[in-house]
């Protein structure tokens, strides 16, 4: 299914476009360039608050396929933009004419076997690096905000730093050596000797150019010394030419100019990181003083010997996040003029973590603070304090008001000015009536945020924003000599800037840089380097309001993580800028055939493909649930027909689920006599003639299930009595698909488990009739969907003795409905959560000597079971794994029937993530597990079989 490209898509192409698009698809396949009006937008946002719409969007798999799309476009003077995750905040990702997105296939690493080396290719999350060198207690410096989801290719691309990496441990600290694609589509690896030799001989005016800026820049002291005081802060204002200071080789000067040039000097298809040491003892403390001038004087009594980070927070930031439920309460209680400092301090041992705390408060002892100061080393609790940090931009971007956009900008001062320079900053914030907007920023390094709201809907607004940034400017540079870019990159938004920080000498000597690189300035042109002085007022993002539900979004793409569409279609990102460009045209009525275009296109881009799985709101924050939003649709679009039939299956409920018994009796029957390969043939051909309305068949299908009979019900020990719902899923389909190990009924494995535990196991009356309505909601038939739920908790309330004994479903999404909706007197479980809460004490376990993987759905992973999950796995078996990169398996209930791309995209990387000696997979949820089975080649089966296998009753 999906899109297929139009062909008049293509002939609106300018007319080098059409002829760039018809040479690289002799060896990009159409299927990965896109020129509809809908992945052009998608793609068309970053994190910033401006929008460019790309004419082609070209996914790129491999360094090959990178190098050859260069060459092309360098023969046809085709400017390209490279993006990853999309988080960039200055605009530095964004392009109107070709994209090129280097995420899926990018994301392949090695490590040096003392861990003091990785490389990463560009694709890999920050957050992914490190946990890869958690076996070896080490980390990657930069620690960007954006760490759990920025890719390595943006974070190295930018110079991106953080909280606790300062300039010591940024990306330019620790390069060891990167692979870079050039202009020209040749090819570097600064860590090969024959690759250097080669290139030398291929590139020799390149070289010699570098070697001559060098020089230039040494032989003139007054710019040497220039540019060692401007990277004693953090700068990423133009580009990073204390290269030509510290080093002398060309190719160390290359490597690390690649650092913070966002994409306008070349590609970097590997970088390899020489690794810093992931300390094992931490504490922090949220110190809070009477004023932000006694905050700034107690930075000044800090250092990194002393303490890993020290964030600074405004009045205004600490504000914008004490209404949350884990804040602490003393936030409400504090005076305007009240600012605050989270400290951290990090070593190897807990003596010396006593030391370093003693150390601080001693230093800090002459400063007036409102409460005293109070380290923590519990994890949970300091983690509670890094939040009240990690909030605060995000909490904004949910309270501004609607059709606002968030700007964030990002400043350095020397940080003995910090003071007054925030002071001043924050009048001229006043002067221009961003009132509510907050001050925050790593304080050890002199680098503030500032984040404000605008519009932009008027030409008083953009002139508003004018003035702020000019005095900005003028204020960061002239008085204080500061970095009108910390550690988010020049971008679009400070390109009209980097003369005026740097000024003509250095300036003019970042140009003769980008000439050398790419002298046809086909490399993300106007970024960093740009002759329009305008450009930071111009394709602003507009917001216009779609839906309460996603309103509140600021397109900062941290949900995309999660999404098991994000490498088919659309995430939950781009699905929210589509829908808010409808409702613009609808507005406006500019348009009218790309609205009809856009949403004649979303149905599947958007709808179909959307699993509803609500993963993408554990990772977005300002909490945003697109899967309800998608639902809300859905009930929007069902008509009367559509809420007939939905309530005529609840009505007959027990007769449907008999007729899909039957159904799935019948397939396995035909099963057993076709053949797995002539039953896939035969299926696959009638779902092709069924123009894809027949629901793909596949040998994981599993078994009819069955409804168990109360009758059969043992007395258990006394005081154990547990009521176990079979779902609606397990009751149709609980049964072994033929290649499962375990062939019993997921009932019956259910029953003899709680059986085995001495529990007397009760169930409902009626149990056919009984749903708890979650197929009927991802249809967007809440209705039929309440009602359903409602005569669940009816006959619960009942059997539970209106909630004293524990309620057990054994499919997890239902369990995550219940609880939603019914009463908070019943007590429910998903089976993992009740086996690791009731019944591990009961059960004697024997672990068996076998390598398992384990899938945490997406209900369990919203409920927080995922150590639970590991807990209870590695009771059973010596080796348990859990791919980091699985998430959501996108099997949504019917949607790896009816839409089993979706499914497959998810699960794409499934099968590479298991060694050779996984033997099963265990999870809990019958279609997902059907799903993991097809994607993996292993069986996997609910949690209930692997415990029951290796558990006894207790002596």
């Amino acid at each position: 299914m999906g899109i297929k490209t139009v062909p008049s898509d293509i002939l609106s192409l300018p007319e080098k476009y059409k002829g760039f698009y018809h040479a690289i698809v002799k060896f990009i396949p159409e299927a990965r360039v896109f020129a509809d009006p809908i992945r052009t937008l998608a793609y068309g946002v970053d994190a910033s608050f401006y929008r460019m719409l790309p004419k082609l969007v070209i996914k790129v798999d491999t360094p090959q396929e990178m190098a050859m799309i260069l060459e092309v476009a360098n023969q046809s003077k085709i400017p390209v933009t490279f993006r990853a995750a999309g988080t960039s905040l200055s605009g530095q990702s964004i392009t109107d004419s070709v994209l090129l997105v280097a995420t899926h296939g990018w994301s392949k690493y090695s490590i040096s076997d003392d861990g003091g080396l990785i490389s990463l290719e560009p694709g890999v999350i920050g957050s992914e690096a490190n946990d890869y060198l958690r076996p070896y207690a080490r980390k990657i410096g930069p620690d960007p905000a954006t760490i759990n989801n920025a890719m390595i290719g943006g974070i190295a691309a930018n110079n991106a730093s953080g909280m606790c990496c300062g300039t010591a441990d940024n990306s330019y600290k620790t390069l060891a050596d990167m692979k870079i694609i050039f202009a020209d589509g040749s090819v570097l690896d600064t860590g090969d000797p024959v690759s250097r030799s080669k290139f030398v001989a291929t590139h020799q005016p390149l070289i010699q150019g570098i070697e001559q800026l060098r020089d230039e820049i040494n032989a003139n002291p007054e710019l040497k010394k220039l540019i060692q005081l401007k990277f004693k802060i953090k700068c990423t204002t133009g580009y990073g030419i204390n290269s030509f200071v510290d080093f002398v080789d060309p190719f160390d000067i290359i490597k690390h100019l690649m650092i913070g040039s966002e994409g306008t000097l070349g590609f970097i298809t590997e970088i390899t990181y020489k690794t810093v040491v992931e300390h094992a003892h931490k504490a922090s403390a949220l110190i809070i003083f009477p004023d932000m001038n006694s905050a700034c004087l107690a930075v000044m009594k800090l250092d990194r010997e002393l303490v890993a980070a020290a964030e600074l927070m405004d009045r205004a930031s600490l504000r914008s996040v004490e209404d949350e439920p884990t804040m602490p309460s003393y936030l409400k209680t504090l005076d305007d003029k009240a600012a605050a400092l989270l400290v951290e301090v990090r070593t190897e041992t807990k003596d010396a973590l006593t030391s370093l705390i003693e150390g601080v408060k001693e230093r800090l002892a002459s400063i007036p603070t409102v409460l005293p100061i109070a380290f923590t080393d519990v994890k949970y609790e300091y983690e509670k304090l890094w939040y009240i940090r990690k909030g605060i931009f995000p909490a904004v971007g949910g309270m501004r008001k609607p059709g606002t956009t968030v700007i964030i900008e990002d400043v350095a001062f020397p940080k003995e000015r910090l003071a007054e320079a925030i002071l001043e900053l924050r009048d001229i914030m006043d002067k221009y009536n961003y009132t509510d907007g907050i001050i925050y920023g790593h304080a050890l390094d002199g680098n503030v945020h500032f984040v404000v709201t605008e519009k932009f809907d008027t030409p008083e607004a953009v002139d508003k924003y004018k003035g702020l940034i000019n005095d900005v400017c003028d204020m960061v540079v002239d008085k204080y000599h500061g970095s009108l870019k910390a550690e988010h990159g020049t971008g679009r938004n400070m390109a009209p800037f980097v003369e005026f920080e740097w000024g003509k000498a250095a300036y003019t000597l970042m140009r003769k840089l980008k000439t050398l690189f790419d002298a046809d300035n086909i490399l993300n042109p106007d970024v960093i380097i740009t002759e329009n002085q305008l450009i930071y007022l111009q394709n602003f993002k507009p917001m216009p309001m779609a839906d309460d539900i996603i309103d509140k979004c600021i397109e900062c793409g941290f949900c995309e993580i999660n999404c098991p569409s994000k490498n088919l279609t659309l995430t939950p990102r781009q699905r929210i800028v589509v829908q808010r460009e409808i409702s613009r045209l609808k507005t406006t009525g500019e348009d009218n055939e790309r609205l009809r275009r856009l949403e004649e296109d979303y149905v599947y881009f958007g709808d179909e493909t959307c699993a509803t799985d609500g993963l993408c709101q554990t990772s977005c924050p300002v909490g945003i649930n697109t899967g309800d939003y998608t639902k809300n649709q859905r009930a929007r679009a069902m008509g009367d027909n559509g809420k007939s039939i939905g309530r005529l299956i609840s009505k007959n409920f027990s007769g449907v689920t008999t007729m899909a018994r039957l159904g799935l009796s019948t397939a396995s029957l035909a099963h057993s006599i076709l053949g797995t390969s002539l039953m896939g043939s035969i299926t696959k051909g009638l779902r092709s003639l069924s123009g894809n309305h027949m629901p793909e068949w596949t040998p994981y299908i599993a078994g009819a299930g069955n409804t168990p009979d109360p009758s059969k019900s043992k007395p258990g020990v006394a005081g154990r009595k547990v009521v176990y719902f079979p779902s609606c899923v397990s009751r149709t389909m609980g049964g072994a698909a033929p290649g499962d190990k375990d062939q019993r009924q997921l009932s019956a494995a259910m029953i003899h488990l709680m059986e085995k535990a001495g529990y007397e196991v009760i169930f409902p009356a009626d149990m056919d009739k009984l749903c708890c309505g979650m197929p009927f909601e991802s249809k967007g038939l809440f209705e039929t969907a309440d009602n359903m739920s409602g005569e669940l908790e009816k006959a619960l309330l009942e059997c539970s003795n209106k909630g004293e004994y524990p309620i057990v479903c054994d499919t997890s999404p239902c369990i995550y409905r219940m609880r939603k909706v019914m009463s908070k007197k019943l007590k429910m479980f998903e089976p993992l959560e009740f086996i690791h809460d009731y019944l591990m004490d009961l059960l004697e376990f024997k672990k068996q000597p076998e390598t398992i993987a384990v899938h945490v759905t997406c209900s369990s992973t919203k409920l927080g079971l995922k150590e639970k999950f590991k807990k209870v796995a590695e009771a059973c078996a010596t080796t348990v794994v859990m791919p980091a990169k699985v998430r959501c398996c996108g099997f949504a209930g019917d949607k790896g029937f009816e839409v089993p791309e979706l499914n497959e995209s998810a699960l794409s990387e499934l099968k590479d993530c298991l060694p050779a000696d996984c033997s099963a997979g265990y999870s809990n949820s019958r279609t997902c597990e059907m799903g993991l089975s097809h994607r993996s080649g292993i069986s996997y089966q609910s949690i209930v079989y692997l415990v029951d296998r290796c558990t006894s009753a207790k002596k």
